[in-house]
C-alpha cells in the first residue's frame, strides 16, 4: 500500500497534533449540551475514533452510510442516502463529522436532513476541506487542514475502497489509479 502513495501531505503526528486542537473546541461549544456526534461512513471512521476519544463529555455516536464518489476519483454530484432510517437527533446538538469538505453538496443534504429530524442545531467537523469553489455555500465549523484540489487517500479517505487504514493522507502514484 505504501509504495502506492506518491506524497504524503499529512503525517500522523501532524494529525494527532491537530485532532487535540479540534477537541479543545468541540468541548468548548457543546459542554453541557445534549450531544450527538453523526459520523458520515465509511470515510468518517477513523477520525471520528481518534477525534472523540479527545473529548470526555457525555455523547451518543451514530453513523449515518451516505455516498457521492460512487468509486472514482471525483464527487458524481449526487448525494446517496443508504441508510432507511436517521439517528434522533429531536431537540439535540448535531457534531457532524466527514472525512473531507469537497463540493459541499453531501453535507449540505445530511444537514438538512437533520434539522428535518429535529436537531437543535448542527455543527460540522471535517478532516480536510478543499480550497476551491463549492457546488453549496458551505464551511466547516471545525477544519483540521485545507488542502489543493488533490484526490487524496489515506486515515479514512479511500479509492475503490482501499486505503482507509494509511496512518497519514497522500497522494496516489498515478500507476496506482485505473
Amino acid at each position: 500500500m505504501h509504495q502506492d502513495i506518491e506524497k504524503v501531505l499529512i503525517d500522523e503526528e501532524v494529525i494527532k497534533k491537530r485532532l487535540d486542537v479540534l477537541a479543545q473546541k468541540v468541548m468548548l461549544d457543546f459542554e453541557g449540551k445534549p450531544m450527538v456526534v453523526v459520523a458520515l461512513l465509511k470515510g468518517a471512521v477513523l477520525f471520528m475514533a481518534d477525534l472523540l476519544r479527545r473529548v470526555p463529555l457525555p455523547m451518543e455516536i451514530e453513523c449515518l452510510n451516505v455516498a457521492s464518489y460512487h468509486g472514482g476519483t471525483e464527487s458524481s454530484g449526487v448525494v446517496s442516502f443508504l441508510d432507511n432510517t436517521m439517528p434522533d437527533v429531536d431537540g439535540r446538538s448535531v457534531l457532524l463529522l466527514d472525512d473531507i469538505l469537497d463540493t459541499g453538496r453531501t453535507l449540505d443534504a445530511v444537514m438538512k436532513k437533520l434539522r428535518e429530524h429535529g436537531a437543535a442545531e448542527v455543527k460540522t467537523c471535517v478532516l480536510l476541506a478543499k480550497d476551491i469553489p463549492r457546488d453549496e455555500v458551505l464551511a466547516a465549523d471545525y477544519t483540521g487542514f485545507v488542502i489543493g484540489d488533490e484526490f487524496v487517500v489515506g486515515y479514512g479517505l479511500d479509492y475503490r475502497g482501499r486505503y482507509r487504514n494509511l496512518p497519514y493522507v497522500g497522494l496516489l502514484k498515478e500507476s496506482a489509479i485505473g
